[in-house]
């Protein structure tokens, strides 16, 4: 199997790993019961895990269709190369750094994890069309 599939596999582990703290988070401040019902007029401010693994899960899903996109193009083409190879390694490795340096807090690794994430992303789009 190619690795741009794999990486493309387990990127829904990925997600997964995005969903699982912002979820667990959310029970664990507004209970079980609360969650499971249409969670009208959510009551009170949100702690500030919750708030940031929201965010992170936010701006994750902002780059994962890009991800997804570019992964699948490249192997439906054809079209796979050292560029959209290492670029979907960066863009993961990164996405996986990423998610607890922004739900603890850290400055600047945090904004730097994103943007190695994002040279992975353009690394891969011009391993496409270059």
């Amino acid at each position: 199997m190619q690795v741009q599939v794999s990486l493309l596999i387990w990127s829904a582990a990925l997600l997964g790993l995005y969903i699982g703290p912002q979820s667990i988070l959310y029970r664990v401040e507004y209970g079980i019961m609360f969650a499971a019902g249409p969670r009208d007029g959510e009551a009170g401010a949100k702690s500030v895990y919750l708030q940031r693994s929201d965010r992170a899960l936010r701006n994750f899903l902002e780059t994962y269709g890009a991800f997804v996109a570019l992964s699948a193009g490249a192997v439906l083409s054809q079209h796979t190369n050292t560029a959209t190879l290492w670029g979907g390694i960066t863009y993961f490795a990164a996405r996986i750094a990423y998610l607890p340096l922004y739900v603890f807090g850290v400055r600047f690794v945090r904004s730097a994890a994103w943007v190695v994430s994002v040279i992975g992303l353009a690394a891969m789009f011009f391993g496409l069309v270059f």
